[in-house]
């Protein structure tokens, strides 16, 4: 079993249009503060962002967050954490928050969201990191996301063995468990012919 002592949630700075989605959020927020897993996420107090650090804090938890200056402002950096890092770029951001985290999930969310999904999904296939990743599917979120990848794996643009490190689960508690239990790919060596 993987120990997770912390998670970098992705999501959205905005609401959604169905309410369920905050839901969601706070609702994984105060389960990683139950099971004692850090928080790290973009900082803000507004949308999905604000939900998911409310949730931990709440319930006791630790909540570290990461944000640009230009976004400080503009996002309404929350100001309750435990920790708020402050960077000049978004480039510093991500990077930030991946050196802090265990593991990687992403919420409901939009275009940044799948920016910082795909970029550690991606570090995680180079072998930069051996992390897992993984999206919280509340209601079918993702599902349309997920039949793509599925379509680009079978088109021969992601190996099989990559795509079966990306979690996909409906429910927090779900997504905890396969985490803990995730094993980065291990590919075949290449056996160079001329050593035979």
């Amino acid at each position: 079993m993987k120990e997770l002592a912390s998670i970098a949630v992705y999501c959205g700075s905005s609401n959604g249009v169905d309410p369920s989605y905050v839901r969601c959020a706070h609702d994984f927020g105060a389960l990683l503060a139950r099971e004692g897993i850090a928080l790290v996420y973009g900082g803000g107090n507004v949308g999905l962002m604000g939900a998911v650090a409310d949730g931990a804090l709440r319930a006791g938890g630790e909540v570290h967050g990461v944000i640009t200056e230009a976004l400080r402002v503009k996002e309404l950096a929350h100001l309750e954490l435990t920790s708020l890092v402050v960077v000049d770029t978004m480039h510093e951001r991500k990077a930030a928050m991946a050196d802090r985290a265990d593991a990687f999930v992403a919420l409901p969310g939009g275009f940044g969201t799948f920016d910082e999904l795909f970029e550690v999904i991606t570090w995680t296939q180079l072998g930069i990191h051996e992390k897992p990743c993984g999206m919280l599917n509340h209601k079918g979120f993702f599902d349309d996301l997920v039949a793509f990848i599925d379509k680009t794996t079978a088109a021969g643009f992601i190996k099989p063995v990559h795509r079966d490190t990306v979690v996909v689960e409906p429910d927090g508690a779900g997504m905890l468990q396969k985490l803990r239990v995730w094993e980065p790919a291990r590919t075949p060596k290449i056996v160079d012919r001329g050593q035979r």
